[in-house]
């Protein structure tokens, strides 16, 4: 049966790294709302904080990294007030992640059975060993693991990447979670190989009722796999929107930068990719504008003095540049 409502509302949510050179503000005022069954794209260039938004979620975040503001609503629950036992309840029970490089989060002296079963177990006690090892076979096979009973037997290192990207993919799932958050899944694999972990990911998606939040920089990925797109800059949510919005109506100079930057199949021959001029904003001097405007195409004046209100463009798509306010004083005149 379908839920209606938000899984997850994170409001006006503040991340910040206290360094000896001073305060970064990785996430500085983000919000939004997430739908159960529903899949969140997240990108932006690396350094937009789209890592350090989603290990707050699920309370991964390390020192120096504090959460300064804001609340994150899990099923009508602030999970920032969770104490220590409560979070590990809720992690993998509720929420569970998979991480872009699997051989780092895999145990390497454990065979891959071991560790299903392990994560099972930690999170059903009431869960028989037999049991646990038909849900983690039933698991390696939902993947796409041939062979799934011998392959329990092996470890991480007699994997091949994908299949490794792919068990993790199963452990990630295992316990049924509300919510997966994917922190570029596909980046250390070749394009092939990527084609196919999508392809699970949307398969499970489907069968398990779960909501997907989906860190990338790859766009082509966000076409292929969401229903809704963040575009964080610096720390900020530049823009967001439904798929169609993000890709046939883009408002903000960036999200059309980045789009523009992209390998097109229509494109002429030898048309050359635009790049985005210049480089990320050093966040421990962030500008007094806009963060953008330093590489912006249409920076005016304002834009380097005063930070850009958000623009409500109908049907959940926003975008925060002055431009749209600019448009509407025109039309006005």
């Amino acid at each position: 049966m379908e839920q209606k409502g938000n899984l997850l509302e994170i409001k006006n949510l503040k991340v910040s790294f206290f360094t000896p050179a001073g305060e970064v503000k990785a996430v500085d005022d983000i919000s939004y709302n997430m739908g159960y069954n529903e899949v969140m794209g997240i990108v932006g260039e690396s350094g937009s904080g789209k890592s350090v938004e989603a290990y707050s979620v699920i309370g991964l975040l390390q020192n120096p990294g504090k959460v300064t503001g804001g609340s994150i609503i899990f099923e009508g629950e602030d999970i920032l007030a969770y104490n220590e036992e409560e979070m590990r309840k809720f992690r993998g029970n509720k929420v569970s992640m998979i991480f872009q490089n699997p051989m780092t989060c895999l145990n390497p002296v454990y065979t891959i059975g071991n560790q299903l079963i392990e994560a099972l177990t930690c999170h059903d006690k009431s869960i028989s060993k037999e049991d646990a090892r038909k849900r983690s076979i039933e698991m390696l096979e939902k993947v796409g693991i041939n062979n799934a009973e011998k392959r329990m037997e092996q470890y991480p290192h007699e994997f091949s990447g994908g299949m490794r990207q792919r068990a993790m993919i199963a452990m990630a799932l295992i316990c049924k979670p509300k919510l997966l958050i994917a922190d570029e899944p596909t980046t250390a694999l070749d394009v092939t190989i990527q084609a196919q972990i999508l392809e699970v990911m949307k398969d499970l998606q489907k069968q398990e009722n779960t909501s997907i939040i989906f860190i990338t920089h790859n766009l082509g990925v966000v076409a292929e796999m969401c229903d809704k797109v963040s575009v964080m800059y610096a720390g900020k949510i530049v823009e967001q929107g439904d798929v169609d919005d993000i890709f046939y109506k883009p408002a903000h100079p960036y999200t059309k930068g980045l789009l523009e930057s992209m390998p097109r199949l229509d494109a002429v021959e030898h048309e050359r990719l635009i790049p985005i001029e210049g480089t990320p904003i050093d966040l421990l001097n962030p500008p007094q504008g806009c963060n953008f405007g330093p590489r912006c195409k249409s920076c005016m004046k304002i834009c380097l003095s005063k930070k850009p209100p958000v623009a409500d463009l109908g049907k959940g798509h926003i975008s925060a540049c002055w431009l749209h306010f600019m448009k509407k004083e025109e039309e006005v005149k």
